[in-house]
């Protein structure tokens, strides 16, 4: 069972969106240097099909894109959620930002419109960083991934 911490509507996750980011509790990737250590703990409210539909009730209209952060301990649970934003509020595109290195085997790419993978490196730096070990990918109609990473680099 998805829980999250707290959501916002944010600029710079993912590029030219206007997204209401999720941050999910349950992180089980501990990576070194976390910067937020707070969504390691199992706490925060419940994310069913409930809870989603009153966010984009409240937020869906604002908003060009919804991204799950983190889930990284159930991301079947994360792409089945996606597709309810997609039956929700059709225009919407779909984000999801994993610590994972590689997309899990036996989900669809294209449950998604952006992925972000990768464990977070405090010394590689975040995505706008030339050295960042992560990745930013623009999901194609035919699911394949177009890294767009550099786009983070102004």
């Amino acid at each position: 069972m998805l829980r999250f911490h707290n959501f916002d509507v944010v600029f710079a996750e993912i590029p030219g969106e206007t997204t209401l980011a999720v941050n999910l509790t349950g992180c089980p990737n501990r990576c070194p240097g976390c910067h937020s250590p707070h969504l390691q703990g199992s706490g925060g409210e419940v994310l069913d099909d409930d809870a989603l539909r009153r966010l984009l009730d409240r937020y869906g209209r604002s908003v060009t894109c919804v991204c799950f952060m983190g889930g990284d301990g159930e991301p079947a649970e994360v792409a089945r959620l996606a597709g309810v934003v997609r039956r929700t509020v059709p225009q919407l595109r779909v984000g999801w930002y994993s610590g994972r290195a590689e997309f899990p085997a036996g989900l669809a790419v294209r449950t998604f419109d952006y992925i972000k993978l990768g464990p977070w490196i405090e010394a590689r730096g975040p995505l706008s960083s030339p050295s960042t070990n992560q990745r930013f990918y623009r999901v194609a109609p035919d699911g394949t991934m177009v890294e767009i990473t550099a786009l983070f680099r102004r």
